[in-house]
């Protein structure tokens, strides 16, 4: 993998630039859609790469560990041809599926015992595990193994657990390095930042994570449920301290207007669920607002779901349509509105992106976020 940073901007921490892997260029910043089980919900892959255009998306490795195993996945040569997708794809390493399973595990230094939330089987994660997995799997971006710890976190367990996650990565080095990827492609580890919503906590796992010399970093354990302010303090200790020429990645981030603010920051590349599990409630982004597409306001609304919109749901199909179809309880109304607010968020990094090569990023920003702000 190969990152150029081309532009940095003027205003703010803001970057430009571009990842390429043996599937192809990402052009940063970039959000990722979720892919949880070798699909992202609601769409097909053949719409995603035509109408949404992602670069890169996300694979779960907890979730294609249990579902479909990783022998099929080996079968299969590979998730890009299991799931017909011939650009990049990241995997995470399953430490916050293990931390969001808080009742189902027990995590040791050797790694953690959880039970599938599937059929309540016994399973073992271990940093050395986790990277065969993820080797199997087959992503270009692979995430080392973490501990996520919850918000709001006692100091002292912070501490211990960002310490556990640094002696983790070593490992997840160590076998990395005994073993080569499995489908004749490179794959990337980018190890995870860690130390909950404490400064000092934060800049040790900083440095640990910049000194380990890893392709690209990743900043973990925030948008678990801490004040945006805190996030937003929490990342910029931390890119002050990762290396300028190496991709950073915020995990799990988030609102639109997190991520504009992210990558004022200084931070590359994004995931969340929000774009897909808010469409399926029928909330969408725009540039002008939230629409609560449920709302009696839009029975009678025959104009576009979004005019600025660029899928081709956001001219084809009225609101008062889409209302209809929520109403009903029609499965295209989901479909739709998935397909819209994906739409929106990947035109947003691009639009980003527009504005810090141009050299009006902060300015820009500050309009949309105002504009965002806004229920419509």
């Amino acid at each position: 993998m190969k990152f150029e940073l081309a532009v940095k901007d003027a205003g703010s921490s803001a970057r430009a630039g571009v990842i390429t892997t043996d599937h192809g260029i990402i052009e940063t910043p970039i959000f990722m859609p979720v892919g949880t089980v070798a699909s992202v919900k609601g769409i097909s892959q053949k719409e995603l790469k035509e109408e949404v255009n992602p670069d890169i998306i996300l694979g779960n490795t907890y979730h294609l560990y249990l579902r479909p195993q990783t022998e099929i996945l080996k079968k299969a040569g590979g998730l890009h041809k299991f799931m017909n997708w011939d650009r990049n794809i990241l995997t995470d390493s399953g430490g916050y599926q293990v931390y969001s399973l808080a009742e189902r595990r027990k995590i040791k230094e050797e790694g953690v015992r959880f039970k599938s939330h599937i059929d309540g089987s016994y399973h073992n994660f271990t940093p050395e595990n986790v990277m065969e997995i993820q080797r199997l799997i087959g992503a270009d971006i692979i995430m080392a193994f973490d501990e996520c710890t919850p918000y709001p976190c006692d100091y002292n367990y912070a501490k211990n657990s960002m310490h556990r996650t640094h002696r983790w990565l070593d490992r997840c080095i160590t076998h990395l390095d005994k073993t080569p990827p499995e489908y004749g492609y490179s794959q990337a580890l980018f190890p995870i930042v860690q130390g909950s919503t404490y400064k000092d906590l934060r800049e040790q796992s900083a440095e640990y994570i910049a000194a380990a010399g890893a392709e690209g970093n990743a900043i973990g354990g925030l948008s678990v449920g801490e004040p945006a302010e805190e996030m937003y303090a929490m990342t910029e200790v931390v890119t002050k301290i990762l290396p300028e020429d190496k991709p950073r990645y915020l995990m799990g981030v988030g609102t639109p207007i997190n991520i504009l603010e992210n990558i004022a920051l200084g931070v590359d590349m994004f995931d969340c669920v929000m774009p897909t599990r808010n469409a399926r409630n029928g909330m969408l982004f725009t540039s002008q607002g939230t629409i609560n597409i449920k709302n009696k306001k839009w029975q009678d609304d025959f104009s576009p779901i979004d005019e600025n919109g660029t899928t081709y749901v956001d001219t084809f199909y009225t609101k008062a349509y889409l209302r209809h179809l929520f109403t009903v309880n029609e499965m295209l109304g989901k479909q739709i509105a998935t397909m819209h607010n994906l739409g929106f968020y990947l035109w947003l990094v691009r639009e980003a992106r527009k504005h810090i090569l141009a050299g009006d990023f902060a300015t820009w920003k500050d309009k949309m976020v105002r504009q965002m702000d806004k229920r419509l």
